[in-house]
């Protein structure tokens, strides 16, 4: 490792965002520019903050080492990414929640969903189910950042946790959302480039794309049973194939990986927030096509690249990626990036994934932080003006340290799992309130609480004692059942909370909507005007 060379380059790295959070600080002075950037947001920098937001550590190091264990089949996500996360959540969901965030003056996703149903309630029960939750997300991105550093580049594990934790927290506290995109458009744009290289020199050192494919369809064939006899017996069948329809691999890799995150983006409060930034249609619609190459770039090449690994390592080493790294996944693309590629390029792909880690982290920390000063303070307290600021900068401080805490403590293969159970854990809480409160005017108030009750109730048991990753991690169910899980019979310990959670939430919410006085018609017309 030429230390004086990383130096440099991450010196440049650190001026550069210095720099674009100064600017924003400079330009952030009241509390609707720190919170939604005074709905002026150029769609570039909308487009890139989103994808930036929605694409981490957690999608590049700990999806991308899944994808060596799961193989190809991890590129549904891709497509749903691109099919749900940009085109839906932009065309359907983005453009009425500009419009009615702006008629309702929200500043924030639980007062969003607040105003439309008139209920304290669900802002502040909302802002708690954030501020509580969305740590474990946070702290998974920081251990990708530094799993990177640590495998890569033989730095210290906890300097490299603590120091991006820090670093990330000042331009945040400081410079608000506008910070927040004014950063992640520079970090996009790096990860862009990053990227696109990792995918062409994987390639290209491995003969290239038809050679390298079919290569890597026969290997499963030529590597010693031993290395694949557990994988084969949950429904393995290759790196580029789907596993067998039903089995423990397949529940796994379609309801957790595929379904829990592809579907859970459209209920991220740090990315339904972005839809609020700018002031018209016109800026969702050409944030669509740039956000769609983002995402199929970053998420498309995490995942070919990891499966693709098993190649390479197999070919250098006689083993596959699980087995070079004994068996913690969240290692695979550090150990593939420091040994496969030139360690100019490892310098480079670390601030891709600083850029990554710290672009997402940055929207974590300030939603984070929001939840508790807007939606839990503000609410709670009946106040409003510039107290709530301050202390949604006390609270993305707290938030910083918790993750930082967490990042310590949490085991190993955690990056992918926490990811999809934080998207999860969203879903179900708040995707029924917010489809029917962008499409639905006979939602109603008790409709709305009792879906969001129910969903994160049931997401929480479901976390807590059905879905056996976290169920046995956590030991709560093995403590007070003597079981892992309380359902053993498959294919229920490998069922996503998701799964559970969503759609007996959504029936919930229609169901209680149905039975109780629907909204005044003075109040719907407020909301909905001009959509």
């Amino acid at each position: 490792m030429d230390l004086l060379i990383l130096s440099i380059i991450v010196l440049i790295y650190l001026f550069m965002v210095g720099y674009v959070g100064y600017v924003a600080w400079k330009r952030t002075k009241s509390a609707d520019e720190y919170m939604v950037a005074g709905r002026k947001t150029n769609p570039y920098i909308m487009a890139l903050s989103y994808g930036a937001t929605f694409i981490s550590t957690a999608a590049i190091v700990g999806f991308g080492g899944t994808a060596g264990v799961y193989g190809m089949g991890l590129l549904w996500l891709t497509f749903l990414n691109i099919l749900v996360g940009i085109f839906i959540a932009f065309v359907f969901f983005g453009k009425r929640t500009r419009k009615m965030g702006h008629n309702l003056s929200a500043l924030t996703f639980p007062e969003f969903l607040s105003r439309r149903f008139n209920s304290k309630f669900i802002q502040y029960f909302s802002g708690a189910v954030i501020f509580l939750g969305m740590p474990l997300y946070a702290s998974v991105v920081l251990i990708g950042m530094a799993r990177f550093v640590e495998t890569t580049l033989n730095l210290d594990y906890n300097f490299a946790l603590i120091s991006m934790a820090v670093i990330v927290a000042v331009y945040v506290i400081f410079g608000g959302i506008r910070g927040v995109m004014y950063t992640d458009a520079l970090q996009g744009t790096i990860m862009f480039f990053g990227m696109l290289f990792l995918l062409v020199f994987t390639y290209w050192i491995l003969g290239g794309v038809i050679d390298a494919n079919q290569a890597l369809t026969n290997l499963v064939n030529i590597i010693p049973q031993s290395a694949t006899a557990k994988a084969t017996a949950t429904g393995f069948t290759g790196w580029t194939s789907m596993p067998s329809l039903g089995s423990p691999f397949w529940w796994t890799l379609v309801s957790t990986l595929i379904l829990g995150v592809g579907i859970g983006v459209l209920a991220q409060p740090q990315l339904v927030v972005r839809f609020m930034t700018v002031k018209s249609n016109r800026e969702l619609n050409r944030a669509v096509l740039i956000g769609g190459v983002f995402i199929t770039l970053m998420t498309g090449t995490a995942f070919i690249v990891g499966a693709l690994s098993n190649l390479y390592f197999f070919e250098t080493a006689g083993k596959i990626a699980v087995q070079v790294v004994q068996g913690n996944a969240d290692k695979i693309i550090p150990a593939f990036i420091g040994t496969a590629m030139p360690l100019w390029f490892a310098y480079l792909f670390m601030i891709t994934l600083l850029s990554a880690a710290m672009s997402t982290l940055s929207s974590q920390f300030h939603v984070q932080g929001t939840a508790l000063g807007r939606d839990i303070y503000e609410t709670v307290a009946n106040k409003k003006g510039g107290s709530s600021v301050m202390i949604a900068r006390v609270g993305i401080a707290i938030a910083v340290l918790i993750a930082v805490i967490l990042g310590f403590i949490l085991p190993a293969n955690i990056i992918a799992v926490g990811t999809a159970m934080w998207f999860s854990i969203t879903a179900a809480a708040f995707l029924s309130m917010y489809a029917f409160a962008v499409y639905w005017k006979r939602a109603t108030k008790m409709g709305a609480i009792a879906g969001l009750v129910t969903g994160s109730v049931l997401s929480l048991f479901w976390i807590l004692f059905g879905y056996q990753k976290s169920a046995v991690a956590l030991g709560i169910c093995k403590a007070l059942t003597g079981k892992a899980v309380i359902l053993t019979s498959a294919p229920w310990p490998t069922v996503d909370p998701l799964i559970i959670g969503l759609p007996i939430a959504l029936v919930v919410t229609v169901v209680v909507s149905l039975l109780t006085t629907p909204p005044p018609k003075e109040h719907l017309d407020q909301c909905f005007k001009g959509v």
